[in-house]
């Protein structure tokens, strides 16, 4: 590299030629004594040079919570969510999914999960003054075939759920040309396409929302009991992958996950994540979870709930943990037209 470009004294930058250090990178990798024995430098030069090397390597300044806080960092866009097309459900989530980070929805079969996966698909395509992004949809099926019956219900169904825009807007968009769908069969699949294809259809703009369907089924079938260690470590290079997509390129990952049972019985060793009362906990463990910036938990109630004189079995949609949400809860239910919260007035499940 061109070291007059690290802004350091002559004397320094001599010191690190003679040390044969070829990189900033090479520099930020040695620590400051170990730096001090091999290029003969006191410890505030070496502070200096640590410090030169790292605003070299860094591809964009710092950015500290008070800039955040007074909305002086656009690109980071700490006020835009994508809307879940529901005011209740982002009222709950304070506007949606957030752009950037893994947000998990963990539950049961037949839960619900795959619904709010196809109604984000939708919701992103609208513009950003409607709650979306603009732009498509990428889903990666790991299970199941994707749902394109649903999916065309729901596109059907679009001016019902979202009545409170024009017409002319709705039946403008050309919804299902803008998600892509992908299949895997394994892991290593699932590593080449979100380390090769997905990554090219962000950079041309053409998805800004990742959907996988999900994150557990092939995880929990390609290694045995004996095998947690090898399969923390592909966790932690998708999961890297992924959180590298999303602050890249400001799009919002969203990870369907199975549950597995609480085993009955003191487990001083297993972490519930607050949720002690539950008989379920998201699949995949701690490991998974480290990785996860939100978790959301999708449960199947008891009953029925009313609306527009149509029923629907209740869910209960559960904030879990995120770094900006307190821990808090809504009743929704699915209809044909989507995914729609319930009103607090009308939270009680009534006998069908």
């Amino acid at each position: 590299m061109e070291w007059d470009q690290l802004g350091l004294n002559p004397r320094i930058l001599a010191a690190v030629k003679k040390a044969n250090f070829r990189s900033a990178k090479e520099i930020l990798c040695v620590l400051g004594p170990d730096l001090q024995r091999l290029t003969h430098l006191s410890q505030s030069d070496v502070k200096r040079l640590h410090c030169a090397a790292a605003v070299a390597v860094r591809k964009s300044p710092a950015v500290t919570a008070l800039q955040l806080i007074k909305g002086e960092c656009p690109v980071l866009e700490p006020g835009h969510r994508l809307s879940f097309a529901c005011p209740v459900l982002d009222r709950l989530m304070r506007g949606g999914l957030p752009l950037r980070g893994i947000t998990e929805l963990a539950g049961e079969s037949a839960a619900g999960k795959t619904q709010f996966c196809l109604q984000l698909c939708l919701s992103v395509q609208y513009p950003r003054e409607n709650g979306g992004l603009n732009s498509g949809a990428v889903y990666i099926c790991t299970e199941d075939s994707f749902p394109i019956k649903r999916l065309r219900q729901l596109i059907s169904q679009q001016p019902r759920l979202r009545p409170d825009l024009p017409s002319s807007l709705i039946h403008s968009i050309r919804f299902s040309d803008n998600i892509y769908i992908e299949h895997v069969a394994d892991l290593e699949a699932l590593q080449a396409c979100v380390s090769q294809r997905v990554p090219v259809l962000l950079e041309k703009g053409l998805v800004k929302l990742v959907v996988v369907d999900s994150v557990a089924a092939l995880f929990r079938s390609e290694f045995q009991a004996n095998e947690a260690i090898e399969r923390s470590r592909h966790l932690l290079t998708f999961s890297s992958t992924l959180h590298r997509l999303s602050h890249n390129y400001g799009a919002p990952v969203l990870c369907v996950n199975q549950v597995t049972d609480v085993v009955d019985g003191p487990n001083p060793g297993r972490c519930d994540y607050g949720l002690v009362d539950s008989k379920v906990l998201p699949a995949l463990g701690i490991a998974w979870a480290n990785q996860v910036m939100v978790r959301l938990m999708l449960r199947r109630q008891e009953g029925c709930v009313i609306s527009e004189g149509r029923s629907s079995a209740p869910r209960k949609l559960e904030v879990v943990f995120a770094p900006h949400l307190p821990r808090a809860a809504c009743l929704c239910g699915v209809w044909e037209e989507g995914v729609r919260g319930i009103l607090e007035d009308d939270q009680e499940p009534q006998s069908c």
